[in-house]
């Protein structure tokens, strides 16, 4: 652990401190270059945009990039560290963006006092930007946020931790329940954990078939049901009327385990009072409610997805965020609204289906992947992710009439 804490610590300190920075996209070397660059040349791109608003995609990078903003108030398992302690994650989250779909991304980390401020703040700056990513805000107040923004934005605003969390893990779930036999909509579902995560991840399940009744939901009190007087209105959405109370009264025979959560939160007994052919998505970070190890030994029949790098069937967001926005990006979408959230599970899942190229292989440390138990969602150094969910994204984007520009030929993201 000392070697790893040294390494990561050196990793973003050297040799230049900071994992990204601006790079020129034009030439830069000459008196006629600078001129053109800046002063006085620059002045006819700015009154060609004064005409004609829409031009800033023409002339300027707006259409590329996107800002990646927090309040460092719900900062991976750290909680709420503040802004500035959460930087390096958000300039990870840039490198993300650059790396797996050459977006340009700019992090930016906001003091305030209240949401109304944040919100402020923010909605002053979206249009220098092509899409907004909000990052690592906690619940509650993540949901009012980015809901304000969405409807005072005229570009795309995307809470990662709620919908790219969500897209993932209902690829990842709908594959599993076919490998399993299941229905999702016969599925009697346990999610552990009632923050951004697990209410977004729940509310896309259902979109996808799920349903609700059969979705029992559990924060740090217990079961929420319809007879507790302490939920927020977003707890209130899952209030089951039912007497269970407890995670073994309600783990009992269920199809499926969600854990968006904490450490060794599953028994090995409570898996095994499960139902036959059971899920189970441990995704709890960087400790599982379970370790896969465990989960297997009290069972043989259970497909188990974590969010580490290290077992088979990784929940990560970096499956998502940055095709989704690529997709959204490239036919100037607005927002990003269901339809296309549904469009990115499905291309998830079919990739998954689909013959593992060598050279993923290869970046895996695989011999061998196929579609099954141990493969259920593709690996993030898959190639295919960019192309396949961009697209779409994008043709999603189009059909539902939030895209300005048309489905390109021949798209290739």
């Amino acid at each position: 652990m000392t070697d790893l804490r040294q390494q990561a610590l050196d990793y973003h300190a050297l040799p230049t401190p900071g994992k990204i920075s601006v790079s020129l996209t034009t030439a830069a070397e000459t008196s006629q270059d600078l001129s053109l660059a800046y002063s006085p040349g620059v002045a006819e791109p700015c009154r060609e945009i004064a005409n004609n608003p829409d031009d800033v995609y023409k002339y300027t990078g707006k259409g590329n990039t996107v800002a990646v903003i927090t309040n460092g108030t719900a900062v991976l398992g750290l909680g709420n560290i503040g802004p500035m302690a959460s930087k390096p994650v958000m300039e990870g989250k840039s490198l993300l963006f650059k790396r797996f779909a050459n977006i340009d991304s700019f992090d930016i980390e906001v003091k305030h006092k209240t949401v109304e401020e944040f919100v402020n703040t923010v909605a002053n700056i979206a249009d220098s930007f092509g899409g907004i990513n909000l990052e690592d805000i906690k619940a509650p107040e993540c949901f009012a946020i980015e809901k304000a923004l969405i409807e005072r934005c005229k570009i795309p605003v995307f809470h990662d931790d709620q919908h790219g969390t969500a897209i993932v893990t209902a690829a990842g779930m709908m594959n599993a329940l076919d490998i399993q036999g299941k229905d999702i909509k016969q599925a009697n579902i346990v999610c552990l954990g009632a923050g951004a995560a697990a209410i977004a991840c729940m509310e896309l399940l259902i979109k996808c078939g799920a349903q609700r009744e059969k979705i029992y939901m559990l924060d740090t009190k217990g079961v929420i049901h319809t007879r507790r007087d302490d939920l927020n209105e977003y707890k209130k959405l899952f209030a089951n009327n039912t007497d269970k109370r407890t995670l073994d009264d309600v783990i009992e025979g269920a199809d499926v385990f969600v854990g968006v959560s904490g450490p060794d939160l599953l028994s090995q007994e409570q898996v095994k009072a499960m139902a036959d052919k059971p899920v189970i998505f441990a995704c709890s970070n960087p400790d599982p409610e379970i370790k896969p190890e465990l989960a297997l030994a009290a069972r043989n029949d259970v497909i188990m997805a974590t969010g580490r790098s290290d077992y088979p069937n990784q929940v990560n967001n970096v499956l998502c965020f940055p095709f989704i926005f690529r997709g959204a990006l490239d036919v100037r979408a607005r927002t990003i609204n269901d339809a296309m959230k549904i469009a990115a599970v499905h291309a998830i899942r079919a990739l998954a289906k689909e013959p593992v190229p060598a050279e993923v292989l290869k970046a895996s440390c695989e011999k061998d992947l196929s579609f099954g138990k141990d493969y259920i969602i593709p690996k993030p150094t898959d190639p295919r992710l960019c192309s396949a969910v961009a697209r779409a994204v994008a043709q999603a984007a189009v059909d539902s009439g939030v895209a300005a520009l048309e489905m390109p030929e021949n798209y290739m993201a």
